[in-house]
């Protein structure tokens, strides 16, 4: 009975000797301590942490970001760059179409273009019409393109084929979208017809004043789905359980779309309407196919006004100082809204 008392408080004893002194060193060829040098290099170049806790980066690994970014900024120095840079030198140059053939010894000029393009064109006028038209078909068209999605966000019969029918707008080409229009709009067309019918007599869509309006109508009729379309995404970013806590809490349809809707909409609304912005300031075709050249004065446009000056009144040089202009007119949303993006994001990771 004494041995075994002893014995069983010698082992615990033992225990607590081999946990502090650690696990016995294992016999045979592999109970070498330190490891083989063709083992621990490959585990540095693949980039593992070392015994120190530093992450070691082989050369391909260090590299591979530079060479990675070789494509893109080719192709972009090519498309981007190198006529950026031909357009600001055009600029500067007195180039028409006597200079055209030698256009790289054409006189330089300087910023008399750009002197010119304010005071002796209808730049300014041009400035106006494109951000004012912009700006009213894109405020226009987002209730739109918001209502359509969320009218088509929950399941029904038909959704399918309505969700398609709301895109057709926005598949469609420019041109054919204005030429349409414009067989629509001119004298005898079908909206003039209907007008007659109801006794009104509305005057002409495509010359004198009402051009204006009707490039507004065109283009709200052919932009909206692309509010749409971004809405729609937004809207699929609304977690499930949100609806149902809001039905569950009695939420009428009008609180439910400002505090539940509403706020996961702000992301893809505002990129909605900065590219929208854009898109209506610097488009070309819609204008050009609906009213023809020389456009009303009243759609006289930026893009049509640089085209004008430059393929009917071979002034190249001004016509590529007018389109540097409106590069910076398009570049000034563009930043606003990538100042305010980074703005709100470092709001959010101050919260976090």
């Amino acid at each position: 009975m004494t041995t075994s008392n002893s014995a069983s408080g010698t082992r615990p004893a033992a225990r607590a000797a081999r946990r502090a002194s650690g696990p016995a060193p294992a016999v045979g060829p592999d109970s070498t301590s330190e490891e083989s040098p063709t083992r621990s290099v490959p585990a540095i170049a693949e980039g593992f942490e070392t015994p120190a806790g530093n992450r070691r980066r082989g050369p391909s690994e260090r590299n591979r970001p530079l060479w990675m970014l070789v494509p893109g900024g080719v192709l972009m120095i090519i498309v981007i760059i190198v006529p950026l840079l031909l357009g600001i030198y055009m600029s500067l140059l007195d180039l028409d179409q006597y200079t055209l053939r030698q256009w790289i010894e054409a006189p330089f000029i300087g910023i008399a273009n750009y002197i010119e393009a304010v005071s002796q064109t209808n730049l300014f006028h041009g400035v106006w019409l494109s951000v004012s038209y912009s700006f009213i078909a894109t405020v226009i068209a987002m209730p739109i393109g918001i209502a359509a999605a969320v009218a088509t966000q929950n399941a029904f019969k038909g959704r399918a084929v309505v969700r398609s029918v709301f895109l057709i707008p926005y598949i469609l080409p420019s041109f054919v979208v204005a030429t349409v229009w414009r067989t629509m709009f001119q004298p005898g067309g079908i909206i003039d017809k209907s007008f007659h019918l109801l006794g009104a007599d509305p005057g002409l869509f495509l010359n004198g004043p009402n051009t204006y309006w009707t490039l507004i109508f065109v283009q709200i009729w052919a932009s909206w789905p692309f509010i749409y379309l971004l809405a729609l995404a937004g809207l699929q970013a609304v977690d499930h359980e949100v609806h149902e806590a809001s039905a569950l809490d009695g939420a009428l349809w009008w609180t439910k779309l400002r505090y539940v809707i509403f706020p996961y909409l702000k992301g893809p609304v505002s990129l909605a309407f900065i590219i929208g912005m854009l898109n209506h300031i610097n488009n070309f075709t819609l204008p050009f196919v609906l009213f023809g050249i020389p456009a009303p004065h009243d759609v006289e446009l930026l893009p049509v006004l640089t085209y004008v000056t430059s393929f009917q009144s071979f002034r190249f040089g001004l016509s590529a100082a007018m389109a540097v202009v409106s590069l910076i007119l398009i570049a000034i949303p563009l930043f606003i809204y990538l100042r305010v993006v980074k703005l709100d994001e470092a709001e959010q990771g101050g919260r976090k």
